[in-house]
């Protein structure tokens, strides 16, 4: 006895075409030349995902830098100092108070300029 394809197959076709909505031309309507596009698309999104944690740690080191240039310490110094003084805050919540809490991110440029 033979399995026959039918549904299966329908059903595969029919997700790659959905998951090509959008896209321009004969990606969003042909079976074959979507699923390379969906295929291209999906190595492209999995590059994208780490790239994306790389840009936001480099525009929070800019914001704190930015933001120690303001305090008269460079950016190295600062986070040297607030390793020696034992304060733990990531990059991410530096940038956030850089940018929100001017007054308690000079409190911690002190603590650090202390500690040098």
């Amino acid at each position: 006895m033979r399995i026959k394809r039918s549904v299966n197959a329908l059903k595969k076709r029919r997700s790659i075409l959905k998951q090509a909505k959008g896209y321009r031309g004969s990606k969003s309507k042909l079976y074959r030349v979507a699923r390379e596009a969906v295929m291209k698309s999906g190595q492209y999104a999995y590059v994208g995902r780490r790239l994306k944690k790389r840009n936001f740690r480099a525009l929070w080191i800019t914001r704190i830098n930015a933001a120690c240039r303001l305090n008269e310490i460079s950016y190295s110094k600062f986070m040297h100092g607030l390793k020696v003084a034992n304060i733990n805050v990531n990059r991410k919540i530096l940038a956030d108070m850089a940018v929100n809490d001017p007054n308690g991110f000079s409190s911690l440029v002190v603590a650090a300029k202390k500690a040098n």
